[in-house]
């Protein structure tokens, strides 16, 4: 047996880890996406044993992850459950679709502090939203209106002392985590995430505390696959936006985790088209099954590479082990109280914001922290997709004016033509400052504009410099081996040398 699997005992203890640390997060995610409880154990287990199968990155989890929840509960709220079965099918086939046509790799272009920021924003909501679920109370809609509401929130709580008991609770959860990590090394096996929830049970049910539950459904009655109604609302275009968004940014959170993954361990690099596939599989089968949507997750992801894995059968292990919890121990669902799982949803939302990037980005690179803060906050004021295309946009124009450098200096010795040496790439982003230059100059004296320096001239520049050497008094002698200066009349004063 060793002989032919050799690495047969890591892999298997690693499943067991992974699975500790995915249980707690998979029913917890689910929840706060406005879901059953079981669809989020389902996407686990498709994530384990369909995506865990297929080719791309070997040591990478995949699951329902709380980077998309925010995504899942305004799909939800907007069209119904049946309807995200259709949305995380189609997502499905739109990223086998990019990656057979080899779009991996592209995903890796996309400005990590626009995905930062992404993931900043979508932490703000999360842990607003869970404060309230925390305490019992019903959440605003809107991610503005979370964040606003919250002094109110806290004022019923305080004169509502079920409430303020179930606050408690979350409150101890997100305690137990952090503190989880100090405790001595064999406490430490246990995850921290499954060692609060088993704690907050057990109070909960010493106690008799007043919090609400999981409500459990079972297994098959919560798998339900989308119907020819749900279909139908493919018509809409909204749907379809909301498809575009869940398959890009699902996209982009799974080849992201497989870069990070990737710096944890020596063996096997991602494949990235591949591995967009196996994505797009999993999704396509959750889908079908009317679950949540998956992506990789780096922190099931780290757990398996940190607890010695080294091939893809422990996450293959890690969904069988997840199938049969839910198979067998679906009773044990209906003990967890909700507070504990608003507890880790906020602490997951906690490490979505990268506070040391921000502050690195903005000792070295503002622009890139600025970027990262608007994304941020257009995710919390608007919404996820729509912030996310904000953040995109800003990168775009920022690049192209960090592209578009160009230096202008002026030697007028005083007698002879104005020499005027232009560097760099001339575009129309940098034309105001250039031409604000030029016209400045006297007309009464001739100029020598020395274009061998420009590496770019685009259509903007190159017509308005011919425009402002047609109006300059004296003539203007263009001179320059990489660029191509020429009037459209041969008579006029714009000659190369």
């Amino acid at each position: 047996m060793t002989s032919r699997f050799p690495h047969v005992r890591q892999d298997v203890a690693a499943s067991l880890v992974v699975f500790l640390v995915a249980v707690p997060l998979c029913v917890g995610v689910a929840v706060a996406s406005g879901v059953p409880a079981e669809l989020g154990l389902v996407t686990g287990i498709v994530g384990g044993i369909v995506t865990g199968l297929m080719p791309g990155s070997s040591l990478q989890v995949s699951g329902p992850a709380a980077g998309m929840t925010v995504l899942v509960y305004e799909a939800v709220d907007t069209y119904g459950l049946p309807a995200l079965g259709v949305i995380v099918l189609a997502a499905g086939l739109l990223q086998l679709l990019m990656g057979a046509l080899r779009l991996g790799r592209w995903f890796r272009a996309i400005s990590i502090s626009v995905v930062e920021g992404m993931l900043a924003g979508i932490g703000l909501v999360i842990i607003a939203g869970q404060l309230y679920a925390a305490a019992g109370l019903q959440a605003p809609s809107s991610g503005l209106d979370k964040i606003l509401g919250l002094p109110g929130a806290v004022v019923d709580m305080l004169g509502d002392s079920e409430a303020l008991i179930s606050f408690a609770v979350g409150a101890g959860t997100v305690l137990v985590m952090v503190l989880w990590r100090r405790m001595p090394g064999p406490a430490r096996a246990v995850p921290g995430a499954l060692a609060a929830v088993l704690l907050a049970t057990a109070v909960t049910l010493a106690l008799s505390l007043p919090v609400a539950t999981v409500e459990v459904q079972g297994l098959l009655d919560a798998v339900q696959p989308p119907g020819a109604d749900a279909f139908g609302q493919l018509a809409s275009i909204g749907l379809i936006g909301t498809i575009v968004a869940f398959a890009l940014i699902a996209s982009a959170e799974s080849l992201f985790s497989a870069a990070a993954v990737d710096r944890l361990h020596d063996g096997p690099r991602t494949r990235y088209n591949q591995e967009l596939m196996a994505q797009g599989a999993g999704n396509t089968v959750c889908g079908l099954l009317g679950a949540l949507p998956m992506t990789a997750v780096i922190v099931r992801s780290s757990a398996n590479v940190h607890a010695g894995a080294r091939t893809k059968a422990s996450r293959v292990l890690h969904g069988v082990w997840l199938l049969l919890f839910a198979a067998l121990l679906p009773w044990a669902l209906a003990l967890i109280p909700l507070p504990a799982l608003a507890g880790i949803l906020v602490h997951a939302g906690w490490k979505l914001i990268p506070f040391r990037q921000i502050t690195a980005l903005w000792r070295a690179h503002r622009g890139e922290a600025l970027i990262l803060v608007v994304t941020a906050v257009s995710i919390v004021v608007v919404n996820m997709f729509e912030g996310v295309l904000i953040g995109l946009a800003l990168a775009v124009v920022k690049t192209a004016w960090e592209a578009s450098h160009a230096k202008l200096e002026v030697i007028d010795k005083g007698a002879g033509p104005i020499q005027v040496y232009l560097w760099g790439n001339a575009t129309f982003l940098r034309l105001p400052r250039i031409l604000e230059t030029l016209e400045s100059l006297p007309e009464d004296r001739p100029v020598e504009l020395d274009l061998s320096g420009v590496h770019h001239l685009d259509h903007a520049c190159r017509t308005a410099l011919e425009n402002w050497a047609e109006r300059h008094g004296t003539p203007v002698k263009v001179s320059g081996d990489g660029v191509r200066a020429a009037a459209a009349d041969p008579e006029q004063p714009v000659t190369p040398a």
